[in-house]
């Protein structure tokens, strides 16, 4: 492969990496750039909603005069089919990689790339993937409606339990044994679908946080589907779904509500965790240890030459894994008035891991969920000070662009980008959360 291609490549991926696109990540070992991993993060009010879909991405030596390779690697080993257009095998049907007939102007271009082919197969993951099967114009019957209607109903139930809860379930070395509805997941038949030989997981943290982060959609979207399909109703089979590519099985919603419990309560546990293994580390006298004791210490200093935020930091039992914030809200706004505080719970493998960030104090806020999770995005990854300050902003911004990838607590988010009145219900019930905060935060 020419320089050329290689550097074209490795600014696609600086580019992904540093965009803010939420539901898009991309990752390659550093020796190989030609080979790489792909995460799609499914768009919300679709049945692939905040689930995790891996891609691998191989670009050969004409690229970007050719497209690369594509292989869905979310594929159930190879048993689940989860679009017209992205086949159990792992094969990705699009006219921009060459795989599927389109019109003109449809096909490949080098002015093309990485990002403009992601977008390309987040856009399948449709509210209604049905629509991807070619004649679905002429799908007007009522037949067609209710297969619709039946395929995005199976759609959900698997991104869910195979996209999201396996996945997590792997990472944390949770053995499913033979419940119910449980298929046991085999990585080795994963990387068969195009991946590399050796096992290679980029987005292990991503995903977790990002569990934390939608736990409360995942949960509500079980309670309203439980109430549509019992446990053991089989999946309708579709007209184009031929024998290994199709999505076959039977909604079991009480064993994946079991389980999406069991991944948080063992997430929590982890977090939680990270502070023995952090006091070892300081016993061990390892660079994190005090890299992150040095970086504590500089953000207390910063914060006491700004009179523009007032917070309180210090450690846990001296402990520089286990941060504990109290953040003052500022006069004039909606959390005038207000403490809360906050703990931040560091891995001694920072900043491949991320914090894990909870506030204690309870909030109404659409970006604090019920559980105290809060979700925002720190610009820079290894520097405490940058986490520090996205922290403050995600909580203190009034007037946030709209975008339902940052909303972790429904409830309030319907409020707040709903109708005036309930806009003004939303006002209210922060007000409230926010008086009630000085006792409830010690």
């Amino acid at each position: 492969m020419s320089n050329q291609s290689i550097l074209r490549i490795t600014r696609e991926l600086s580019e992904i990496q540093r965009g803010s696109d939420l539901s898009l990540a991309v990752a390659c070992r550093d020796i190989d750039v030609r080979h790489v991993r792909a995460l799609i993060i499914g768009p919300p009010d679709t049945p692939y909603e905040f689930g995790f879909f891996e891609f691998a991405v191989k670009f050969t030596r004409e690229y970007p005069t050719k497209a690369p390779q594509v292989n869905a690697i979310t594929t159930n080993g190879g048993r689940t089919r989860f679009n017209p257009n992205i086949y159990a095998g792992g094969r990705v049907c699009l006219s921009i990689l060459g795989t599927w007939r389109g019109e003109r102007g449809e096909e490949w271009s080098s002015a093309q790339g990485l990002e403009s082919i992601l977008i390309s197969i987040q856009s399948l993951m449709s509210s209604n993937p049905y629509e991807n099967e070619p004649g679905f114009e002429d799908a007007n019957s009522d037949y067609d409606k209710k297969n619709q209607e039946a395929y995005v109903a199976k759609i959900r139930h698997e991104a869910l339990r195979i996209s999201v809860i396996e996945r997590l379930e792997d990472y944390l070395g949770i053995d499913r044994g033979k419940a119910p509805g449980v298929t046991v997941y085999n990585a080795e038949e994963d990387y068969q679908s195009g991946a590399a030989d050796a096992p290679f997981e980029p987005f292990k943290d991503l995903c977790k946080r990002r569990f934390l982060w939608y736990y409360e959609s995942y949960m509500g979207s079980i309670e309203r589907e439980m109430k549509k399909h019992k446990d053991g109703d089989r999946f309708e089979k579709m007209p184009f779904e031929g024998p290994g590519n199709s999505m076959d099985g039977s909604f079991q919603y009480s064993s994946l509500k079991q389980r999406m419990q069991t991944i948080f309560e063992k997430l929590n546990e982890e977090a939680v965790g990270w502070a023995a293994e952090g006091m070892v580390a300081v016993q061990k006298e390892m660079s994190i240890a005090s890299n992150l004791q040095r970086q504590f210490e500089q953000i207390v200093e910063n914060y006491k030459k700004n009179d523009a935020v007032t917070l309180d930091l210090d450690l846990v039992d001296k402990n520089p894994f286990v941060w504990r914030l109290v953040l003052f809200g500022r006069p004039m706004t909606n959390l005038d008035g207000g403490m809360f505080r906050i703990m931040l719970y560091l891995s001694p493998k920072f900043p491949d891991v991320l914090p894990r960030v909870r506030f204690e104090t309870p909030i109404f806020h659409h970006r604090v969920s019920p559980t105290g999770i809060l979700c925002y995005d720190a610009v820079r990854k290894d520097d405490m000070r940058s986490h520090i300050e996205a922290i403050i902003e995600a909580i203190e911004e009034e007037s946030p662009a709209y975008d339902p990838r940052t909303l972790v607590n429904p409830e309030a988010a319907k409020l707040f980008w709903g109708t005036p009145d309930e806009k003004k219900m939303y006002n209210r019930r922060l007000r409230r959360s926010v008086q009630d905060s000085a006792e409830n935060c010690f």
